[in-house]
């Protein structure tokens, strides 16, 4: 059964591809896990007040100092306080850093109001890095917080004017 058709600014229809059962034979069936992205910032109360001011993230737990929960409306996010310098991991060189870095995951924002949320970022601190008005079905800026995590906006309105 395929998904409602998302219209597209050349006008064809779209659709999402609908998640398909395991059956329980096949390997890696059964529960699915929740999801949580977590976000490493040199200071949580800056990362908060960021998140909370470009895309309404609330704060729901703190269960330590360094550690806050947040409401991300269909996701939770855990936001750690990391110093810079700090080693990510017992495994390899390399160390927390907040200059603008590439990562090869990324989270991707939906939002109704496009410009809106792209003024948001600017105005808390992030950066809009490239924008994408035109070159797919809808609109999209990639994007980094203040600690150089990179992060894309997508905008969900297809008839989108610049």
């Amino acid at each position: 059964m395929k998904q409602p058709a998302r219209p597209r600014r050349d006008g064809r229809k779209t659709t999402a591809p609908k998640a398909k059962a395991l059956k329980p034979s096949q390997p890696g069936a059964g529960p699915r896990p929740s999801v949580h992205v977590s976000i490493d910032v040199p200071d949580l109360e800056a990362g908060l007040r960021f998140y909370a001011a470009v895309f309404g993230f609330v704060e729901v737990a703190r269960p330590f100092a360094t550690l806050a929960i947040l409401d991300a409306n269909n996701m939770t996010v855990c936001m750690h306080e990391k110093p810079a310098g700090t080693k990510p991991s017992p495994h390899g060189a390399d160390l927390r850093r907040y200059e603008r870095h590439w990562t090869p995951v990324h989270v991707d924002l939906h939002v109704h109001d496009f410009d809106g949320t792209l003024g948001k970022v600017r105005a808390a601190g992030g950066l809009i890095e490239t924008e994408y008005r035109e070159q797919g079905p809808l609109p999209a800026a990639f994007c980094s917080d203040p600690f150089g995590n990179g992060f894309c906006v997508i905008g969900e309105d297809a008839n989108h004017e610049a």
